[in-house]
This record gives C-alpha cells, structure tokens and sequence, in this order.
C-alpha cells in the first residue's frame, strides 16, 4: 500500500510526542508499505519558523516531503486571540482565523495534498488540532485515518473539531481514556475505531539490579536511594566513590558520570515548556528542596523557558535516543507534570527500564498507567508531590516493586507487533470501503 502520513512537524531532532509517534509508526511501516510524510518546514512550533529546506528528504529511511509555512506564528497575539474566543461568542470565520494564528499554516501541503491524494492509498492525519490535519481531511475523507491525539483543552470544544472527527473514516486512540473522553466530546464519529496504543522497545534484559544494594541484601525496606557522596571520596570528580561504583556495570551510569549526579535523581524529559507543566514542576521541586529533599531535578530536552539558578537544578540538555534510554536508566524517578498527555512516551518509556514515575494527576492518561501498572503515584497538588517524591526517593524495596511492575506493564501492552498489525487492519478496511 501507498501510504501518506501528514503531520504539523517531523524529524529526528523534533520534540514533541506526537511527532515522535508519527515518526515511530512511520518508520516501521514503511518496511511494508511505501510511505510519504507530508510535513511543513517547521522545527520549533512556537514560531512555526522554516528551518528545514522545502522539498523531498530522506529521514532515516521515510520518504519526507517539507512544504514551506507562509507565516509565522505571533505568540502573544495568538494567546490574546485565543482567550477571547473561548470566552466570547464567535463564528466559524473566527475559528477559521484562530487556526490560522495558531499555525502552522501551509497552503503547498494543502495543495500538494489536493493534486496528489490519488495516489495514496490511505491518508494518516495525526494530532487533530492543527491547520494541516483539519483542512487536509476535507481532501479524501473516505481514505483517512486520524490519531488524534485527544486530551481534554479548550480547543477542542470549538465547533471546527467536530468535522474534524466526524469526517474519517476511521480514528485511532493511543489509550481507552482518550477514547472515552473523545466518545464524550464527539457523538458524530466513525464506525471504524479502535484503541491502537504505541509500541515501546522494552529492553531483553538488565542484567545489573536497578539500585545496587549492600552486600548483605536485606537491608531496611526504606534503604535511600544513591545518596550523595562526600565530596572528599575521590580525587577525580568524574569517578563515583566506593559504594556507587557498581554503577559502572550499569548503562545509566554513564548520564551520572557525565552530569556529575551522584544521588537520587528526578528525571524530566521532553519540551522544557510550561506548558508541560514545568514551572510548576520547579515550584514543587523547590518546595520539596525546602522541606529537607536532597533529589536532583534532571531536565533533558529542548529549554523553551528560563531556569532558576539553583543546585539541586540541571539541564542535560537534548539527547539522543541511546542517551536519553541512559537518562532513563539512571534516574531514581521520572516525573510527568503535564496535565495534558493522550499517551506520554515519557511515562512508558520509564516503566519499560523499571524505573517509578511521579504523575500530575489531571491527566486521565497518567492517572490510567500508574493504576494499571502499579508503577508509579500521582499528585493532585504541590503538598503531594512533596509526600509522594519523598516516599520514592527514601523506600527503596517500593522502587524495586513498582520498577518490575511497570516493566511487566509496557511488555503486555505497548509490544510493537500488535500496534503494527492493529494499524495494518484498519488501513486493510478503509482501502477496501472505497
């Protein structure tokens, strides 16, 4: 099959977790299936600014087709404009103008799509909030899918979304709480649906234990995790002192010794964005500082907002894949304040390396991993994610458990082969509709 995937982004160096999605999905595809992306020339998606050249690339085996945005995004007028229309009555035209301002905004994609759509056998739409997936749907509406990527926002109660999920032929969820919640939003929608979820490469094996412990292994239940070296041990700053050097045998260690953390860490990745959450996190962090914590709040990613200048703060800055899973490895927690998350990678990815996470409990998607796996706590408030950080960081036994659990949870539920054959049906069923 010839298939197209149309997204507002796309790229190894993206961030974002609907583009790194798409991007998963795209490249496991295309070994049976010859696959196009069709994205806009944007890197950043706070300006939408053309970074990438216009025309055709390769990324690492995607056929990539980058079309130019004819306009940049003025944050604080969009954010203006945004405040006044979902609080006032408006119409159409003025959600048509708040999709403009939002970005990106690309009539080549649009016109590309309009010439070419013929040749693609299905048309995959991903992230329903944006330009190119809700004028793109009105081209071929019969052949496409959308994975819409839903949370529940202010946005998606504007009248132009209901189009967009009453016109595919089918829609794909990352989780059965985005499908409930789209199900409440959405009457109108198609009869073709189904919880796809997202695979994730769980590791064979880790033949090194996830905390080391003391020789002798029964120590108390609320053993504290990695605690700080004196900074007399060692000569070398760059080697751990005695007790933590059974670390080497571990792949996390090498995140440690390169951002010198030798004690427990709070693990963030992703866009460092307040939008995701993050100045809160650092508000609760600091508390949790103030009330005798001595955790370090590690920050990988993209820095789309100024950090405080503090000790217990560091940004390791945007990783590879390999030393982001090193990231993973070596956190004592990795926390995901967004209240806004259709899947989080983050959290997934954390479970499947047997580390705990620490979750912002207004996501129904986060509330939804930590009660089914048994991985992980939320916090509702900042009093506790300071009772809950706490609890982590000092019981080891607990992090071990939880740690085996959400492992457990990601080789059930998020293995590649079932995502893939999942998507394989729906494209097999929306290409013989027609």
């Amino acid at each position: 099959m010839k298939v197209a995937f149309v997204i507002q982004r796309y790229g190894a160096e993206v961030l974002g977790g609907s583009e790194h999605l798409c991007r998963l999905v795209a490249e496991r595809l295309t070994v049976s299936h010859d696959v196009d992306v069709l994205t806009t020339c944007a890197r950043d998606y706070t300006t939408w600014q053309n970074d990438y050249p216009e025309g055709s690339d390769r990324v690492r085996g995607v056929t990539v087709r980058r079309f130019a945005n004819a306009r940049t995004r003025d944050l604080n007028a969009f954010n203006a404009y945004s405040d006044w229309i979902y609080n006032n009555p408006h119409s159409r035209h003025d959600e048509l103008e708040w999709l403009k301002q939002q970005g990106p905004w690309s009539p080549g994609l649009i016109d590309y799509l309009r010439r070419h759509q013929q040749q693609y056998d299905v048309l995959v739409f991903f992230t329903y909030l944006y330009a190119p997936v809700v004028l793109g749907l009105e081209v071929a509406p019969q052949r496409s899918v959308l994975v819409p990527t839903a949370h529940d926002e202010p946005a998606i109660r504007l009248e132009i979304f209901k189009d967009v999920f009453g016109k595919p032929a089918a829609l794909c969820y990352l989780t059965d709480s985005e499908r409930q919640f789209v199900q409440e939003q959405f009457p109108e929608r198609p009869l073709l649906e189904d919880v796809i979820g997202v695979g994730v490469d769980l590791p064979q094996q880790q033949p090194y234990p996830r905390m080391p412990a003391p020789p002798e292994d029964d120590g108390p239940p609320d053993a504290p995790a990695d605690r700080p070296p004196d900074e007399a041990a060692s000569a070398d700053e760059d080697v751990p002192p005695r007790e933590y050097r059974s670390h080497l045998l571990a792949r996390g260690a090498i995140f440690r010794r390169r951002h010198r953390l030798y004690g427990p860490i709070v693990l963030y990745g992703g866009r460092i964005d307040p939008g995701k959450g993050c100045e809160e996190l650092i508000q609760y962090f600091s508390e949790y500082v103030q009330d005798g914590g001595d955790a370090t709040l590690a920050l990988m990613g993209v820095k789309l907002m100024s950090l405080p200048e503090e000790r217990f703060i560091r940004f390791a800055g945007l990783l590879s894949d390999r030393e982001r899973l090193q990231a993973l490895e070596a956190a004592t927690i990795v926390v995901c304040p967004s209240p806004y998350e259709s899947l989080s990678l983050l959290a997934l990815e954390a479970l499947s390396v047997g580390t705990p996470i620490l979750c912002n409990a207004r996501s129904a998607v986060l509330v939804e991993h930590c009660v089914r796996s048994n991985g992980g706590l939320y916090y509702a408030d900042r009093d506790e994610f300071v009772e809950c950080l706490k609890l982590l960081v000092a019981d080891g036994r607990l992090r071990a458990a939880m740690g085996r659990n959400g492992r457990e949870y990601v080789r059930k539920n998020y293995r590649w082969d079932v995502v893939l054959g999942k998507y394989e049906r729906i494209f097999a069923k929306v290409r013989n509709a027609r």
